[in-house]
């Protein structure tokens, strides 16, 4: 969804089992609705095969949403879709906060792994 590609490194330590959480507090776009910017802070946690995410690349892919018209749950979708993609991680979850809006607090959450695919947390229903 985003102009800018996002690049990787070599997992030079893939044989470990390691974490990795990644926290951004500047991305915004646009509200489809009201054309004002919504403001978020965004986690990336994920448990990295072969690859790691290059950090430069995933600022500047970031910055490319700042005039986008998208909704929370589309720019956490689009975000996780590209970062699986890309960095084909063990496991990854994405947690986008919105700042409090008319007095609404709004977190999204996307949990996925190569083992079972996309996982809701164990505190949600699956009506």
């Amino acid at each position: 969804m985003s102009n800018t590609k996002l690049k990787t490194l070599p997992n030079k330590c893939s044989k470990n089992r390691f974490v990795c959480t990644h926290s951004f507090s500047e991305l915004t776009a646009l509200c489809p609705i009201t054309k004002l910017p919504d403001f978020y802070t965004i986690v990336i946690i994920y448990e990295p095969n072969d690859l790691l995410i290059e950090l430069k690349s995933l600022k500047l892919y970031f910055g490319n949403y700042r005039d986008m018209e998208i909704i929370h749950e589309d720019i956490t979708n689009a975000i996780f879709q590209d970062f699986i993609d890309i960095v084909k991680p063990k496991w990854a979850q994405i947690n986008l906060n919105a700042n409090i809006r008319g007095g609404i607090s709004t977190t999204i959450t996307i949990s996925w792994s190569e083992k079972i695919g996309f996982e809701l947390n164990s505190n949600q229903r699956s009506d």
